[in-house]
């Protein structure tokens, strides 16, 4: 479907089909990002991996993501983050028992807590930094804002009489200034002097990786500071919101599917025979898990449309003509309850997975979830082991039954319920 959005041709892609022929036959053709006042002043005019346009740049900045921050070594590495504050939530929890909780509230400080650490070394919710969690959903709600400018250059006024301009620009010098000092700490750490021996490959976090290859000159450009700091932007805003909204539908099915919930609880449980805490190791025994999360994608994509593209020159698709520098809009949403590829589309049924070889790595273009072709989200493995992690190990300690279970979608880039998730918890201890 072809709409005029003001100035802006846009193509809106609601079939497997389709998304094949813009993903994967002509995957470069349809690579670039169309223009955006708020991304280019959260990100830095373009300096990190999701906003900048396909070219040398945009392949150098994957590389350095790929290869340094988010390879399988460096995901393994942050094993032990992940374990300690999963188990920190599970306990949490357990501990306002009998009290209603509000996942809503505890999935993102989770999720936040371990990308701090992996990022930064350190979490930011303690010690007087709240005020990054603020930031980061601030970041969230700019990166979902509708700017007129985009659409109707002629118009851009309107951002600036709507405050959007002044919100944009308070927030960057905020993050920027809090980039700074985490940056500047890590210069000032002893593993930066002059004399120091690196520290062991397993201790970095994602600045200490990125000031490594800053010093080393490992690329063909200059591997800058607004680079690393627009890169670790990139990482907050599409892991942590991302992230904790799966945990949050994921959660919200089972409390309605009380079978599910109970098979999942059956199998987590056969598997850990101790009193104990679900590890990373187990999870690759959990068939059941891998499908709750895969059914929770599949209903509850946590971006319904992806990252909007661009074409670079004109192309034909499907037999259309498509002009250059036409915006492209893929819909998962739609694509991933296409009757014509799922039996019964609207329906929580996690079954459909055990014994199917569809995975979310970008071969199955009807399920989509995090993108797929070169554009396919880089930190995939990263975010998920974190739902599946903590699934698991809410699985094996806690029950729980819902007390608000409201399934409509808030507006935004990123789908989260329209209430708050509130469930009330009791502990569940392993002979």
């Amino acid at each position: 479907m072809l709409l005029q959005l003001g100035s802006k041709p846009t193509l809106v892609v609601s079939s497997a089909s389709a998304a094949r022929e813009i993903m994967k036959t002509h995957d470069v053709v349809f690579s670039n990002r169309p223009e955006s006042t708020t991304a280019n002043k959260l990100f830095y005019n373009g300096r990190d991996l999701v906003s900048a346009n396909y070219g040398e740049y945009w392949r150098q900045m994957k590389s350095i993501c790929v290869v340094h921050l988010l390879n399988t070594t460096r995901v393994r590495s942050f094993r032990p983050v992940r374990e300690e504050e999963t188990v920190s939530m599970v306990q949490k929890i357990m501990r306002l028992v009998p009290s209603v909780v509000n996942l809503t509230e505890i999935f993102p400080t989770l999720v936040s807590d371990v990308v701090c650490k992996a990022a930064f070394g350190r979490k930011y919710s303690e010690d007087g930094g709240s005020n990054f969690k603020v930031l980061l959903d601030q970041l969230g709600e700019l990166l979902g804002a509708f700017a007129v400018g985009d659409l109707i250059p002629w118009f851009s006024w309107v951002d600036k009489m709507n405050g959007l301009e002044e919100k944009l620009s308070q927030l960057v010098k905020k993050l920027d200034a809090f980039l700074e000092g985490v940056i500047e700490d890590h210069l000032c750490s002893s593993n930066y002097g002059s004399h120091k021996p690196d520290m062991r490959e397993k201790e970095k976090d994602f600045v200490d990786v990125l000031l490594e290859v800053r010093r080393d000159g490992r690329f063909n450009f200059p591997v800058d500071t607004e680079c690393i700091k627009a890169l670790i932007l990139n990482i907050f805003a599409g892991g942590t919101d991302t992230a904790s909204t799966v945990l949050e539908w994921a959660m919200s099915e089972l409390l309605r599917h009380p079978r599910a919930l109970k098979k999942l609880q059956e199998e987590v449980r056969g598997i850990i025979q101790h009193n104990g805490s679900v590890r990373e190791p187990d999870l690759e025994k959990m068939e059941y898990l891998n499908a709750v999360i895969k059914e929770t994608l599949g209903l509850h994509p946590p971006g319904p449309v992806l990252l909007f593209r661009e074409s670079t020159k004109d192309v034909k698709v499907n037999g259309y003509d498509i002009a250059a520098r036409t915006q492209v809009i893929i819909n998962a949403w739609a694509i991933q309850r296409d009757p014509s590829f799922w039996e019964e589309p609207t329906k929580f049924r996690p079954e459909r997975f055990l014994n199917s070889t569809v995975d979310y790595k970008g071969q199955d273009f009807h399920f989509i979830p995090f993108g797929a072709g070169r554009r396919i989200c880089p930190g995939v493995a990263f975010a998920t082991i974190i739902v599946e992690l903590a699934l698991a190990n809410f699985a094996l300690r806690g029950e729980a039954h819902g007390e608000t279970l409201d399934m409509n979608e808030s507006d935004g880039v990123v789908a989260h319920g329209r209430h708050p998730l509130l469930a009330a918890a009791s502990p569940y201890f392993v002979a």
